[in-house]
């Protein structure tokens, strides 16, 4: 993608785009280098998008043919118009994770869509991307119970065994829920994996491929990177996969290279469709879309490293992946900062926590989802609290609470360098609370998640 050819595009055809630019008083005749494109003012949904009417956002001020909605996880919701068009760009990184790592163009495959169905950004976005790859000749179905439990465990007893391999594709702890609750013959299916929205660990994928019968963790789990402004930016590839098992073994290579204590999402991204740019520890991307976007500053914490840079830093430190991969840039992105919590002047982020609940002895008794809380008590000290679900049928015990402590602060203290050097040793083991599947205050049923209070 030419940045700056995007940007001329935009300042001629989007009117909120050009009220912008007047207000910031660039002339767009005098961008005309890379240079001139780098100085232009960042768009957030602050600056730009919530200040003009929907119309005025799109090219020539016509809303697609289509409006989803944003899940609003730090406000309020926002929408975003698509098209046939946008679709058809991101039904792209479908095909490399469905047609490429899990081998869905000569096998016939059953595309499991768990995504919230309805106004909500995912579903109906990722039934009409597996639906294009029909399209192109790929052997692919689709069915989209979303996040109906009982609907899922309706159809796929009826409808797996009439095809080669099943495709699961929704958030992480909503999909191995579904993998550690439902009793079906999961691994005779050949269930692949494709998630989105959270970042998780590789302790993560090993279990619940582990769980689901998935021989191939590398080729059986995929995660994309995408947001409900543009859709699916980048994908994970079997190398990008590779590279993030062998960093996440080794915790000091990588905050050699990330520059944090928690392992980032790591997907490849195609240039000729998106551009990133780093600005400050955060991503700003340009392309087109349904509301086409220049230099939009999305919030998440991550940056962009070109292939032959991320290949010549994992050799130096004596790995050679197996994969070759495509050869486009990676992006990598943290979940977002303001999902972490401040304890001692250390930051915990939930990736951290996860891992801890990853760990053989405690992964069978808990469902993965947590709350992190940095509670006061009523004599104003300060705890690091942990709310965890247990798996159904479990039930609070002090023995649980204890494994699942002793574990959460073994990995703080091997992944988390901060906390280990800030956190006084007696203020260090975390405060552990079990309560029961689908508890209404901290776990309520169909809801989307969040890790932190």
């Amino acid at each position: 993608m030419d940045p700056v050819e995007l940007f001329h595009q935009v300042a001629a055809t989007v009117p909120a785009y050009g009220r912008f630019l007047a207000e910031h008083q660039v002339d767009p005749a005098q961008v005309v280098t890379f240079e001139d494109f780098a100085r232009l003012p960042m768009t957030t949904k602050d600056t730009y998008t919530r200040r003009h009417p929907l119309p005025d956002l799109c090219r020539n001020g016509v809303i697609g043919d289509m409006i989803a909605v944003s899940s609003g996880s730090t406000g309020v919701p926002s929408f975003w118009p698509r098209s046939a068009a946008d679709e058809r760009v991101i039904a792209d990184r479908f095909e490399e994770v469905l047609g490429g790592s899990f081998g869905a163009r000569e096998r016939r495959t059953l595309a499991v869509v768990c995504f919230a169905l309805g106004t909500w950004v995912g579903g109906l976005f990722t039934v009409a991307c597996c639906r294009h790859l029909a399209e192109r000749g790929l052997p692919i179905t689709v069915v989209a119970p979303g996040t109906d439990r009982r609907e899922i465990a309706r159809v796929l007893p009826e409808l797996a065994p009439y095809f080669e391999q099943v495709v699961l594709l929704g958030y992480p702890p909503f999909l191995k829920n579904v993998v550690d609750t439902e009793d079906l013959p999961w691994a005779s299916w050949d269930v692949k994996l494709v998630t989105a929205g959270e970042v998780f660990s590789e302790e993560w994928r090993t279990l619940v491929a582990e769980r689901a019968g998935i021989a191939d963790p590398v080729r059986g789990i995929a995660s994309l990177y995408g947001t409900a402004d543009a859709g699916v930016l980048g994908n994970e590839t079997p190398l990008s996969v590779e590279l993030r098992r062998f960093l996440s073994a080794r915790p000091g290579t990588a905050r050699e290279l990330f520059g944090e204590s928690r392992l980032p999402t790591l997907v490849q991204y195609d240039p000729e469709v998106r551009f990133f740019e780093e600005h400050e520890g955060t991503l700003l991307f340009s392309g087109d879309n349904g509301v086409p976007l220049v230099r939009y500053h999305i919030a998440d914490d991550g940056g962009v490293i070109p292939y032959e840079e991320l290949l010549g830093f994992v050799r130096r430190h004596g790995f050679e992946p197996r994969e070759d991969g495509p050869r486009r840039p990676f992006v990598y992105v943290f979940g977002r900062s303001h999902f972490t919590v401040s304890y001692y002047g250390a930051n915990i982020y939930p990736e951290n926590i996860a891992i801890g609940l990853e760990q053989p002895g405690v992964s069978e008794r808990v469902t993965g989802k947590f709350v992190l809380e940095a509670a006061e008590d009523e004599r104003r000290d300060r705890h690091l609290t942990v709310t965890v679900e247990l798996m159904p049928g479990e039930k609070p015990s002090e023995e649980t609470a204890q494994a699942v402590g002793a574990s959460i602060l073994a990995q703080l203290l091997r992944l988390n360098s901060e906390f280990a050097a800030y956190v006084p040793v007696p203020r260090q083991a975390p405060f552990v609370r079990l309560r029961e599947a689908g508890d209404p205050e901290y776990f309520p049923p169909g809801a989307k998640h969040r890790y932190t209070r």
